[in-house]
């Protein structure tokens, strides 16, 4: 009945902001434009399209808010106007009352606010769909006044989302059901996936200690910046941070005014992003705009600042592996390389031919190499590779959903910086690399490294475990010899006494017999 509900609910938002309007208008069949008027009729549609689309995604949830926010870094794909108004989502949703803000702060403390900070700014300085953030300062534990920023979490937000991922389930069951190709997309594990991803993002300590390992792990590439975690100030719903200072990513004339070198700054994004994700595994996969800033403060200049970590991906490292080998056999061209990978990873049939898998991704790839990015879309090569798994029945892997979702983020603001990026070239020589450092001599010394203490503890007592072993296998190979003799013993004899039994019962029923056969002649 819920999901129900729910469902009558987003199709009341829809008409009410028209945006069934919207999606006929885009066909250019004269029978649905036709359609599209007579369902407006009656229907006070004065604002503009995007606006509407907009705040329909506001009104319906955390979830159409994160697919509007998706969608806006796709300009490639979307009208100006559209793209315009969804840039709004990634940092102006509409903000809650700031006297809740406190209220929730108070209850996490079970102190006033006056009293857990020194000075509290009621007006937020962000509003997002899962919470809204609060500049304050406050003394740390060394005595010491610190600026911070402080995240609550928005109220009432686990039902909502409880209900649109129990009517997505709902529709995951169907398409799994009714569609030829619903096994192979596998939604219910897709929206489990989200599910995750979603109750993770309503758990601000998770969010926090997300931060701190992004933070530890990108320590050394002085290419982005993450915020310190304050952790005495951290709850399940009010997470602090140290306040970072920065020009958000989206405004590039005023970065480049400064003196940002903008190419070099899309170049780096690239290589944060292949980082995080072949090195460690562990990567931010919420990077669109209103979560990227760049720091123009001297000591560092250029820098990215990442915000918000309620949604991060991991990979294992037979997942980090099979991916690095895919894009490097890509960038090199090797189809062959790239056809045998997936039949070997069992994401293909294991009858399918190679040949005609290797034929069938060259036509989609070859033409987009040596181009920059302005003429190419990832989001179409993504979509020719889908036709192309539909025919092989590649399975789809829930696990690698966030990575796609976020290199369709990194594209989009490559394009915004650098139309001119080559993300081919970009991307190749930091694969490369990594490879080598998976697969030679470092990758071995890094492993017996890290075998170094077992090895350590073993070492001293290998010497008596050897001679006992030698010492001791004569006897316990005769005391084991002997066992298997008895019990072959015991079941020979279990064996006899069967026979005999069955032969005496078969030799009696022969007498009887017998006996019948006298008596009667």
């Amino acid at each position: 009945m819920k999901r129900f509900l729910r469902g009558c609910t987003i199709l009341w938002v829809v008409f009410r902001y028209g945006l069934d309007g919207l999606v006929l208008d885009s066909f250019q069949k004269p029978g649905l434009r036709w359609l599209s008027r007579m369902l407006s009729f009656g229907r006070k549609l004065d604002a503009p399209r995007g606006q509407r689309l907009r705040e329909a995604l506001e009104q319906l949830g955390p979830i159409f808010v994160k697919f509007g926010q998706v969608l806006s870094t796709r300009r490639d794909l979307l009208p100006p106007d559209i793209a315009d108004e969804l840039a709004l989502l990634q940092d102006r949703v509409p903000p809650f009352d700031p006297n809740v803000a406190i209220a929730t702060i108070e209850r996490a403390f079970r102190k006033p606010v006056d009293t857990v900070f020194t000075s509290f700014e009621r007006v937020p300085v962000a509003s997002a769909s899962i919470a809204q953030v609060h500049f304050a300062t406050l003394i740390d534990r060394d005595g010491v006044q610190r600026e911070v920023a402080v995240k609550v979490l928005r109220p009432g937000m686990l039902p909502v989302i409880e209900k649109d991922l129990s009517l997505m389930r709902m529709m995951a069951g169907w398409v799994e059901s009714l569609s030829a190709d619903g096994k192979r997309l596998k939604p219910r594990e897709v929206v489990a996936e989200f599910d995750n991803y979603l109750h993770d993002e309503l758990d601000l300590v998770r969010e926090a200690a997300n931060a701190a390992q992004l933070r530890r792990n990108m320590q050394g590439l002085d290419l982005v910046l993450i915020p310190e975690i304050f952790w005495d100030f951290c709850h399940p719903e009010v997470m602090v941070m140290q306040r970072m200072k920065g020009v958000p990513i989206s405004q590039v004339d005023r970065l480049r005014d400064a003196g940002v070198d903008i190419p070099k700054l899309a170049r780096d994004g690239v290589t944060i992003f292949f980082t995080q994700v072949f090195r460690d595994g562990f990567f931010h996969a919420d990077m669109h705009p209103g979560n990227i800033q760049v720091s123009l403060e001297p000591e560092t200049f250029g820098r990215y600042i990442s915000l918000d970590f309620g949604i991060v991906g991991t990979l294992t490292e037979v997942d980090k592996e099979y991916l690095a080998q895919n894009f490097v056999a890509f960038f090199r061209r090797d189809y062959k390389r790239v056809a045998e990978l997936h039949i070997e990873s069992g994401w293909v049939p294991p009858e399918t031919r190679a040949n005609d898998l290797e034929s069938a991704i060259r036509a989609v790839c070859e033409p987009y190499f040596d181009r920059p990015l302005k003429e190419i879309s990832l989001g179409m090569v993504l979509m020719r590779l889908f036709q192309t798994s539909r025919r092989f029945h590649v399975e789809i892997q829930p696990q690698l959903v966030l990575l796609q979702k976020t290199l369709l983020n990194i594209e989009g603001l490559g394009r915004q910086l650098d139309p001119e990026l080559d993300l081919w070239s970009t991307a190749k020589p930091f694969l490369e690399k990594w490879m080598l450092e998976q697969m030679g001599p470092q990758r071995l010394w890094r492993d017996m490294r890290a075998e170094a203490p077992h090895y350590a503890k073993l070492l001293p007592e290998l010497p008596r475990l050897l001679h006992d072993f030698l010492r001791r296998r004569p006897s316990e190979e005769h005391t084991a010899l002997r066992e298997l003799v008895e019990t072959q013993k015991r079941t020979n004899r279990l064996l006899q006494l069967i026979c005999s039994v069955g032969l005496g019962f078969v030799l009696g029923l022969l007498a009887m017999q017998v006996l019948v056969r006298i008596r009667l002649f």
